[in-house]
């Protein structure tokens, strides 16, 4: 079986304190996710904790967007978030999904990395699509974007 795994990094100038909260509360998700504006009329519902593990987020959305489910299961203030990402559609997968923040001179590398199996259909897809750079750019967008709240956030504009 084959497995892959996809990692982005950013130095956001920002404390981990500031970026932490953005990351570890779907609810925040929507100021900087990459995928947020794929559908504009994707289903969200949230449900368990407000933010941390047990936090949880399932989307429904078109052909594009797919569906699926996401889950907090570790969450260590200011060091990292590990989530469980299952999508139903287009095709089942699971991908545990881990963010870290780590010191970086006056700022803060924060690393998104997302792991999977190639199986069954995701086998067959694997074939014609290079799934590190397809995620990876969402991803590039994203951690763009997440820096980019963090200083809205901060100018509180």
């Amino acid at each position: 079986m084959s497995t892959y795994e996809v990692t982005r990094n950013a130095v956001i100038p920002a404390p981990a304190a500031d970026i932490f909260p953005l990351v570890n509360s779907f609810h925040e998700w929507a100021k900087w996710s990459p995928w947020e504006s794929v559908d504009p009329a994707m289903q969200r519902s949230y449900s368990g904790s407000e933010s941390g593990v047990g936090a949880k987020y399932a989307w429904s959305g078109d052909r594009k967007a797919g569906s699926g489910t996401m889950e907090i299961v570790e969450s260590a203030q200011p060091q990292s978030i590990k989530i469980r990402i299952e999508f139903t559609k287009p095709f089942k997968a699971v991908n545990p999904t881990t963010f870290t923040f780590a010191p970086a001179g006056s700022g803060t590398q924060v690393t998104w990395t997302m792991t999977g199996e190639n199986k069954g259909i995701g086998k067959l897809f694997s074939l014609f699509m290079n799934m590190d750079k397809m995620v990876g750019t969402d991803f590039e967008k994203g951690l763009a974007s997440l820096a980019g709240a963090v200083a809205h956030g901060k100018t509180g504009s």
